[in-house]
């Protein structure tokens, strides 16, 4: 595999044949409806840098700022639409009130995907994001569903996101043995300081071939540096703020802790003399699940910042302070099964090779 130096060194995303740059251009930033968006203009300045160097793989949603997202990504696609990979969602409401426009359900999956093929003025979506489970649908009806818009051409590959990892391996095992298109990407919330997803997410995912698509992995900007514990006595529950820290907050990262990291981040970025948010983005990358985390900027100079963090490179030592400074707590049953005693028991004191 080429070094990853470039937007233009692509990956496979899973088990597909389906190449990606090594960073996706997050799109929920499209828009100012929600009230902390970049305008349209600003819009077409993020979109151009990344195509100009060789980046491919946008992501959206048929939500995002109220369908403007969508909309603006359309009008720019023009022209290149063929060489383009988007990337899409469905399950968010998007008609308040009306219980069957939200959810994984059949009825709302074709209406979502309707809608976001009008919303981006295209014949077909290349990879389809369930957005989040919603403990209502089953299985069957999801993976079917799914399946019949993959034979319809409307959409090519399929995706999920904010899943619990049981859930994934039972849509993925049902898909297999259906005979049904399978899952080949996971959007996850990762970053330093939300590591919890390495105990059962990543693992699954590589198991069964699925590419990790990171989002927020700037930790909503916390790992940037920008926050400081001054900001920690301004925290209030948000659901769409109309400031980008109101929605931080409400994520429940604006802590101590996070804080902390975000500390340990910004003196390896002196070291490195590059900046905080290039040295969290690189980290991402250093996981072997992980495909393409997702980006995401409100003006040129924040994505031309992002772009940079595929040039950056760890010592041994800087990474194992990164590292450490993150840890998550232990989980069970990893946390019983590593103990000596039980490793002693489980091999009778024998060396065994484990699998990667």
């Amino acid at each position: 595999m080429p070094s990853l130096t470039a937007l233009d060194h692509y990956r496979l995303i899973g088990r597909s044949g389906m190449r990606v740059s090594p960073l996706a251009l997050g799109t929920m930033t499209f828009g100012s409806d929600w009230g902390w968006g970049a305008d349209e203009a600003e819009a077409r300045r993020i979109f151009e840098a990344y195509v100009e160097r060789g980046g491919n793989f946008i992501d959206t949603a048929v939500n995002y700022t109220d369908g403007a997202s969508e909309r603006i990504l359309g009008r720019l696609l023009k022209g290149r639409r063929d060489r383009l990979v988007v990337s899409s969602k469905f399950s968010m409401a998007r008609e308040p009130g009306d219980p069957n426009s939200g959810g994984n359900h059949r009825l709302n999956l074709m209406r979502s995907v309707e809608t976001s093929l009008r919303q981006l003025d295209t014949d077909r979506i290349e990879l389809l994001h369930l957005h989040a489970w919603d403990f209502t649908t089953s299985p069957e009806e999801v993976m079917r569903a799914l399946d019949d818009l993959v034979r319809a051409g409307k959409v090519l590959y399929l995706g999920i996101c904010n899943t619990p990892a049981w859930q994934v391996a039972q849509l993925q095992t049902l898909a297999d043995l259906r005979g049904w298109s399978p899952l080949i990407a996971l959007q996850i919330e990762y970053s330093l300081i939300e590591r919890s997803v390495e105990h059962e997410l990543m693992p699954m995912a590589q198991a069964l071939g699925l590419g990790v698509m990171p989002w927020s992995p700037l930790g909503g900007g916390i790992l940037t540096g920008k926050y400081s514990r001054a900001d920690l006595q301004q925290q209030s529950e948000a659901g769409v703020s109309a400031t980008r820290k109101g929605v931080i907050a409400s994520c429940g990262h604006m802590n101590d802790p996070a804080l902390a990291i975000a500390e340990v981040v910004g003196g390896v970025a002196r070291e490195l003399d590059v900046t905080p948010a290039q040295v969290a983005l690189a980290w991402t990358l250093l996981n072997p699940a992980v495909v393409s985390p997702v980006i995401g900027a409100r003006t040129l100079a924040q994505a031309e910042d992002n772009f940079g963090a595929l040039a950056v490179r760890f010592s041994d030592t800087q990474r194992a302070r990164l590292d450490q400074a993150s840890a998550p707590e232990p989980i069970f049953p990893a946390r019983f099964v590593n103990r000596p005693l039980v490793q002693q028991l489980i091999f009778g004191g024998a060396r065994v090779q484990r699998r990667a």
